[in-house]
């Protein structure tokens, strides 16, 4: 007979395990010696250790799950205890025991985690429902469009959560991009509407630029052309390849308007300036009129530069103030030669003022006469108010005196 600490041979060749609960047979040997039959029992034991530690690898290193973990733990129990092997049997079943206790711990963690994971997507979800439904009043379409297509992928990537929340999230988040969507929608259609108006009005624009580019009434026209692009302003933007056509038309026909109306004003401006040329020569000539010694000779000499002046035309509107001013100047000078000349030729005018030197004249002498009296009957009263009396009436026959001598009298 053979013997092991966990087992033995007997005489017959009966296998038997020695567990906590006595012995057990485990099989037959008849083939070889004792030894080596608890050398092959000893080898099926060895594989349950091996089994055991592939397991104990699992649950500790993969995501198995309890139920799994719990199954395989259970079948290789029920191995373990019905094994045909000789060795400590007692302790691989403390070990799978141990193993339940860690799947148990794991899974409470897992459960925590899950739980954790849980209220963190929960979080992360309400917090996308949030900003979906801040985006969904929102006029930057653009920005918020491209958004909110990023909160959906952010969306994809989180866990789902219990149905009841996932589903009353998502109803919001759904509510906001489709509240968005509809927004966006009626803005551009809008806004496309708006452009169709404006693509109309720019239409009615092009055509009467064009209608108006050969117009040589060029005042006015620039006038309307001014109003014509204010409206174009104001009337906003059509779709883009409209309002590029219409507005190289538009431009195009005041292109045309303004280079005729630019070549006439500088063929004007040429004729402009040499008439500013000749007016300085006659406005010389003139000038060479003063000051006035004859003037019979002198307004018949400007009569004539004056006609002259009135055929030559226009001049750059800048100068003409000073050009005309001297003329002018000269016109001023003759008239008042004519005007002092008839002043002095007037016998009519002679006669009155002849007259008004001759009643002044006696008023001073007769207050003179007055005054010399009242001096010599010592009324010095009279005599200083009769003075100032004087005074005055000299003075006016002064003045008087002066006009006369202007008839060269």
């Amino acid at each position: 007979m053979s013997s092991d600490p966990w087992g033995r041979v007997d005489e017959t060749g009966t296998v038997y395990v020695r567990t906590a609960d006595g012995e057990r047979v485990v099989g037959s040997w008849q083939a070889g010696s004792p030894d080596e039959a608890l050398a092959y029992f000893k080898r099926k034991y060895d594989g349950l250790v091996v089994e055991i530690g592939l397991l104990e690898r699992r649950v500790r290193t993969t995501d198995l799950s309890a139920k799994d973990a719990n199954t395989a733990i259970e079948h290789l129990r029920s191995t373990v205890t019905e094994a045909h092997a000789v060795g400590d049997l007692d302790a691989l079943v403390k070990r799978l025991d141990g193993l339940v206790g860690e799947v148990d711990s794991r899974r409470e963690q897992r459960k925590v985690a899950k739980a954790k994971a849980n209220d963190e997507a929960k979080t992360a979800k309400e917090q996308l429902v949030a900003e979906a439904e801040e985006l969904s009043v929102s006029e930057q379409w653009r920005a918020a469009g491209e958004r909110l297509r990023a909160l959906v992928d952010t969306w994809k990537g989180l866990p789902r959560l219990d149905r009841k929340s996932d589903d009353e999230l998502w109803h919001r988040f759904s509510h906001a991009r489709s509240v968005f969507s509809k927004r966006r929608k009626a803005h551009f259609a809008s806004l496309d509407a708006q452009r169709e108006d404006a693509r109309r009005i720019k239409e009615k624009l092009a055509q009467e630029a064009e209608s108006l580019s050969g117009s040589t009434e060029w005042g006015p026209t620039a006038a309307r052309y001014r109003e014509l692009m204010s409206d174009w302003k104001a009337a906003g933007r059509a779709q883009r390849e409209a309002e590029d056509e219409l507005w190289n038309r538009f431009r195009g026909a005041q292109d045309v308007f303004f280079a005729a109306r630019a070549e006439v004003f500088a063929e004007r401006d040429t004729e402009q300036r040499e008439n500013l040329a000749r007016k300085e020569e006659l406005a010389i000539e003139a000038e060479k009129l003063l000051p006035v010694t004859d003037l019979k000779a002198a307004r018949a000499a400007f009569r004539s530069l004056n006609e002259r002046w009135e055929a030559i035309g226009h001049v750059p509107r800048d100068a003409r103030p000073k050009i005309e001013a001297r003329m002018h100047a000269v016109e001023r000078a003759i008239q008042d030669a004519e005007e002092s000349e008839w002043r002095r030729t007037n016998p009519e005018a002679r006669a009155r003022a002849e007259g008004l030197t001759g009643q002044l004249q006696a008023a001073v002498d007769k207050l003179r006469g007055q005054v010399d009296a009242a001096r010599t009957a010592g009324n010095s009263a009279k005599a200083d108010k009769l003075e100032r009396e004087l005074e005055g009436r000299q003075a006016l026959l002064d003045q008087a005196l002066k006009g006369l001598h202007e008839f060269g009298g």
